[in-house]
């Protein structure tokens, strides 16, 4: 099959909003690969500090993120070989992964990196620029969001869960910020487009939104 020809699935939205927890979930429903490209931001923000390179350094981040070995396998995210996830979702990770994200030469370095991730039977991919920029052709586009209390409320408890302390008052005002950054930044923002069909998981489960999106994926994609 022609890698152009592998169906997608985008999945968007903002930070918190269930995004990749409901793209993990329809992917192993359907079969599908998974590329959870915001981790694409913070691995290379990782792997930048590890090598003590400034994130301001746009040229140099880009050459790191070039250079950038990575997996998902069986709920893990592995750079070079080894799992990071814990260590890529504190909130200093989101902090410096929306940092690098604004970088031009970064997302030009990790463009083609994510789509060499479209491979049969198909992709679902989250992130926030999915069905705009990376992937502009994607079969289905979805925009999933949630109020910021809701999503604050989820974040909290992740980093808890995680061992990680969390005041609500603070994670709202950092959610808000990288918000602000992500819509407001020149290069591919984060924004709902008319193309990509909304759904708000303010009130409903993760369970309900992946029905949702198989449910939209069974009249688009075939699944």
């Amino acid at each position: 099959m022609n890698n152009s020809t592998v169906p997608v699935m985008a999945i968007d939205g903002p930070t918190a909003s269930g995004k990749g927890t409901v793209a993990e979930r329809v992917a192993a429903r359907l079969g599908f690969h998974y590329l959870d490209s915001g981790s694409l931001y913070r691995l290379t923000a990782l792997a930048a500090a590890r090598r003590g390179v400034d994130l301001a350094d746009s040229s140099a981040v880009a050459r790191v993120a070039a250079g950038l070995q990575v997996a998902f396998q069986n709920g893990k995210t592995l750079l070079d070989g080894i799992d990071v996830g814990d260590e890529i979702r504190t909130e200093a990770a989101s902090q410096n992964a929306s940092r690098v994200a604004a970088l031009s030469p970064v997302r030009d370095a990790l463009l083609q990196l994510q789509r060499d991730f479209r491979i049969a039977p198909g992709l679902v991919a989250d992130g926030r620029d999915m069905g705009s920029v990376v992937f502009p052709d994607a079969t289905l586009k979805i925009y999933l969001t949630a109020s910021a209390e809701a999503r604050a409320e989820r974040r909290t408890k992740q980093l808890k869960e995680k061992g990680m302390s969390a005041i609500m008052h603070d994670v709202v005002k950092e959610l808000l910020a990288r918000d602000e950054r992500d819509m407001s930044r020149p290069i591919a923002p984060l924004k709902h487009y008319p193309d990509a069909y909304l759904i708000d998981t303010t009130g409903i489960s993760a369970d309900e939104a992946v029905a949702k999106i198989l449910s939209l994926a069974q009249k688009s994609v075939g699944a």
